[in-house]
């Protein structure tokens, strides 16, 4: 088996963790390059880490020692870069969202589309936790019966300066509306959205409560609070006729509920998911080499932000929406 060399556009949070991960050591690939707009930020990562620094973005995608390609960068860049990687038919891994627009989404399906083969994966990590994966086999053994309850919590200790009440919705739930549908293995149809007051932490900008319906019926909540204070938390419980499977407790649950006070967790989401981050490299490259695809595809990204235009639209006007579900492509069947 050869070894995947692999490039990585944007280098600030998500790429430098990622060239750490890659650096550390993960089976059949290698860090090869990295770039970023702000080339001194690249180039002292790169030299950290004992590869090149390439000026810019087209480059690396088309460098000949390059196989495949990480988008770390800010999301309205995705989907030109997404687009490059495919028309030199390089697989992408692509930090979510996808793309910055619904069109530039439906771009990248037609595109992978038309190259006839799945070389675009969304950086949708959860799929590759443990946690979530346990849940999603207590479903299949069915031992459980039939799902009827998603619950779902998405707590942030204080949000960046720039999010808004939007990008409650539009950014910081994308997870859950890909873990829901990876847990069920079913669309989502429906959404309601109800707004609390904003906190005092943050008047710009208001926690947001989503309801989702799948096509069976399931009811799927997601709480987003992006300014809870005191740490990152994230749990989901799935109620099913005959039983539940949860998460495990954060600590910060555990010590509230025996009375301790004070207790935080850590604020930064990456040691939580720091395991996923390197099991869906792992598979990513495998993948690679065996031509067999795992994680989340293009056309799941699409989807995510096809619910994420419902919840947009339901918030708006405060009343429920509908998923627009376009037919599937045979390539992502």
């Amino acid at each position: 088996m050869k070894e995947i060399r692999i490039g990585i556009i944007g280098t600030g949070v998500m790429g430098a963790d990622h060239a750490a991960i890659l650096a550390e050591g993960v089976a059949n690939a290698r860090l090869a390059a990295v770039q970023d707009f702000d080339r001194s930020r690249a180039e002292t990562i790169a030299a950290s880490l004992g590869v090149r620094a390439i000026a810019d973005a087209d480059t690396l995608i088309g460098d000949p020692d390059i196989d495949a390609v990480m988008v770390c960068s800010p999301d309205g860049t995705h989907a030109s870069l997404a687009l490059k990687a495919i028309a030199t038919r390089k697989p992408v891994l692509v930090e979510k969202p996808l793309a910055g627009s619904l069109e530039d989404a439906e771009a990248i399906v037609r595109a992978e589309v038309a190259a006839g083969r799945r070389l675009v994966q969304v950086g949708f990590m959860r799929r590759f936790d443990a946690g979530y994966r346990e849940m999603k086999q207590a479903l299949a053994s069915g031992e459980l019966g039939r799902p009827l309850f998603l619950h779902c919590v998405h707590r942030n200790a204080v949000g960046p300066d720039y999010l808004t009440s939007e990008l409650v919705i539009a950014n910081s739930a994308g997870h859950e509306f890909d873990i829901a549908r990876y847990l069920l293995d079913e669309e989502i149809t429906s959404a309601i959205v109800a707004s609390p007051p904003a906190t005092r932490n943050a008047p710009n900008r208001q926690p947001q409560f989503i309801l989702l319906q799948t096509g069976s019926g399931v009811v799927v909540d997601i709480e987003v609070f992006t300014d809870a204070q005191y740490g990152y938390d994230v749990r989901a419980e799935l109620v099913c006729e005959d039983g539940t499977v949860a998460l495990d407790p954060s600590p910060a649950t555990t010590l509230r509920a025996k009375g301790y006070d004070g207790f935080r967790t850590p604020s930064d989401w990456r040691p939580r998911f720091r395991q996923a981050y390197r099991a869906q490299l792992e598979a990513w490259t495998a993948g690679i080499l065996t031509q067999t695809p795992s994680g989340s595809s293009a056309w799941d990204g699409y989807m995510a932000m096809l619910v994420t235009k419902a919840c947009l639209q339901a918030w708006k006007t405060g009343t429920r929406a509908a998923v627009e579900i376009p037919e599937k492509p045979s390539l992502y069947r």
